[in-house]
């Protein structure tokens, strides 16, 4: 899971460099370059491409891309940091939802870390002027959606191989993402090719790394480990974009790493 953090880092890196891209344009990009990749493997290694349980790995493609778009979104209006830690509120959702989708027990304690973490959100969205309610709102909007397909990989794990829930990804998404670009295309030159590839490379490379650690541990455990995506975003956005905060955004960020930490402890 740390190795997926690294690439989505670097990924969320790559989206803020061409925010005059529109957020579904790079997410068309990006969807296209994972379904060619994971066809091909999957054909190369005479795996069934479309699976066994397609209901499911359908509405895994089809929550992933809604918590996709959004968080896409948020990337290109709000600071790096704000956006990575909105939206890493994911494991909450994930724990949660891991009650009734894979049966997992949370112990009553969690549910105060959890609501520490959310308050941590409300500290930043009250002190930073960049983080309007929209976006805080969309940011929850995306971390909930993405809550709900880790634990459709978790309970996908005994049925399909990891590349064929990554190929369904796209496969879904590709759709949604031509006919809202239709509407607000906007011409890659020069770079913006090189950073659409790159996006494309680091999101598979991310993609698999985090399904094999959701198909094979604790989704709890795994989900907590994404939080050192927070660190990555300050530190690549203070060093690449110069994003800084006031005092009360920084122990906003820290009330939720916080709280997610001591519920990986409980864990």
């Amino acid at each position: 899971m740390l190795l997926a953090g690294i690439f989505f880092a670097l990924m969320n890196v790559s989206v803020k460099y061409i925010p005059h891209i529109p957020a579904i344009e790079i997410i068309l990009f990006r969807s296209l370059f994972s379904l060619v990749f994971s066809f091909l493997v999957l054909r190369k290694q005479q795996v069934p491409v479309f699976g066994n349980n397609k209901l499911l790995l359908v509405i895994r493609g089809i929550v992933g891309s809604i918590g996709l778009i959004s968080f896409f979104y948020t990337l290109q209006k709000i600071p790096l940091a704000s956006a990575v830690t909105i939206q890493y509120l994911s494991p909450i959702f994930t724990t949660i939802l891991g009650i009734f989708v894979v049966k997992e027990r949370v112990k009553p304690i969690q549910f105060l870390y959890f609501g520490l973490s959310f308050v941590g959100v409300l500290v930043i969205q009250g002190f930073d002027p960049r983080v309007n309610l929209l976006y805080a709102s969309i940011g929850i909007i995306s971390a909930l959606f993405s809550g709900m397909a880790y634990n459709v990989i978790r309970k996908l794990k005994t049925s399909e191989h990891p590349l064929v829930i990554i190929f369904y990804f796209p496969l879904v998404t590709m759709p949604i993402a031509i006919i809202f670009s239709y509407f607000s295309w906007v011409q890659p030159v020069g770079i913006d090719w090189l950073l659409l590839l790159w996006i494309g490379i680091c999101t598979q490379a991310a993609q698999y790394f985090m399904t094999v650690a959701y198909q094979k541990s604790n989704v709890s455990k795994v989900s907590s480990l994404s939080y050192m995506g927070i660190v990555y975003a300050l530190v690549f956005g203070f060093i690449l974009f110069g994003e800084t905060f006031e005092l009360a955004s920084y122990l906003g960020m820290g009330l939720v790493l916080l709280g997610i930490l001591l519920n990986l402890r409980e864990k």
